[in-house]
């Protein structure tokens, strides 16, 4: 989500001006990261997934660091998570578990330090690779490994060294990111994994509450945290649920219904309403504190979804179609739609356009494997 106003509010037909193409950044499903006049992106060259820095108003690639070699598997290979800047570093990581800090204002991208969730802090890499985009919280990283020494794991933003192991949590790790949240007076890091929700202090990973989860094959969608309350959801017919904590940390189960059904295209909350792609149902708008459905749509495919400026960036992971809507309660309304245009050559069979759309600056950025778009959305 973003909090950027002055947006086109309908598009043109054949939708807005695209500004460039850039198609250097390989294979992938990273979504980009805009900061300080940089893109930064997570893809492939010379046979390993790397931390590309390039320039927001051309495209062009400023610097690309290695992260590891590059992970393979049916659904499309290279790396997954977002990159995550924090004041004048940038921190990525890669698939099977490389984790980079560099120098996001050098022009080479130096390294500064290199840690691996696998060799280093005895993690696994999930069957679909390593998918979070880490936390930065305070002077801490946060990145889930999983595995016998700890789901999470806190680093020295600025060392890579380790402060805390969640030790009484060891779930493998999923492919949701954590979330920081400061619910009755505490400071935790929330995380979802295929079998549980949990909360972790942030000063010393010991678990504050748990609450299972009986997620199926892959748990994808990042938790939703409002005050006291956390909202999840999960596919593979698994739904979602409500929880509120207590101020004893006990866990309160508010809901648990299958409504939203998310796969991996995300959920978001705006004004007490949540919206997102529900399999089976379609693209669904839910009423937070009920959990039932307010209205529910299938005239756009399966996909994920941004939102800024009271719109809802929708894309259709199969065709590639993007549709400009409405972000309220009253039901589906577009303001425009169009198909990207090229698409990459290099997509697996079973993948699909994963990587979610991202509106930064007035400019809409979309990505096809080795092909990154840039639209003027601007009013």
């Amino acid at each position: 989500m973003s909090t950027e106003t002055g947006l086109l509010q309908t598009w043109p037909s054949g939708g807005p001006k695209r500004l460039w193409l850039s198609k250097d950044i390989g294979i992938g499903y990273s979504t980009p990261a805009v900061a300080k006049g940089k893109l930064f992106i997570l893809g492939t060259k010379n046979e390993k997934e790397h931390l590309f820095a390039k320039a927001v108003k051309t495209g062009e690639t400023i610097w690309a660091i290695p992260l590891n070699s590059v992970f393979s598997n049916n659904w499309g290979n290279g790396p997954r998570g977002a990159a995550t800047v924090d004041g004048g570093k940038v921190y990525a990581l890669g698939a099977k578990g490389g984790l980079v800090c560099a120098d996001a204002n050098a022009p080479d991208g130096k390294i500064l330090w290199k840690v691996d969730l696998v060799d280093d802090l005895g993690g696994k890499a999930p069957y679909w690779g390593y998918s979070e985009s880490v936390l930065v919280d305070g002077d801490l990283v946060i990145c889930t490994p999983g595995g016998g020494e700890g789901t999470l794991a806190a680093l020295d933003k600025n060392t890579g060294e380790v402060k805390w192991r969640s030790g009484d949590w060891k779930d493998g790790a999923q492919y949701s990111s954590p979330v920081p949240a400061t619910i009755n007076g505490r400071r935790q890091i929330v995380q979802l994994t295929q079998k549980t929700l949990a909360g972790v202090s942030a000063l010393n990973g010991k678990v504050l509450w748990k609450n299972a989860w009986p997620g199926r094959t892959a748990v994808i969608p990042t938790p939703i945290i409002q005050g006291n309350q956390i909202y999840i959801s999960s596919g593979y017919g698994v739904g979602c649920r409500k929880i509120t904590l207590g101020s004893d940390d006990s866990v309160r189960e508010d809901y648990s219904n299958r409504n939203m059904k998310n796969h991996h295209g995300g959920v978001l909350l705006k004004g007490g309403h949540l919206y997102g792609y529900s399999d089976g149902r379609g693209w669904t708008c839910q009423n937070l504190k009920t959990g039932e459905v307010v209205w529910d749509s299938k005239k756009l495919g399966k996909g994920c979804i941004f939102y800024a400026d009271n719109r809802l960036y929708c894309m259709d992971e199969g065709s590639g179609t993007v549709v400009l809507s409405s972000a309220d309660t009253k039901g589906w309304k577009e303001h425009g739609r169009f198909k990207l245009e090229p698409q990459t050559e290099l997509r697996k069979p079973a993948g699909r356009i994963w990587t979610h759309p991202v509106v930064s600056n007035g400019v809409l950025y979309l990505r096809d494997q080795e092909l990154l778009f840039a639209f003027d959305v601007k009013k």
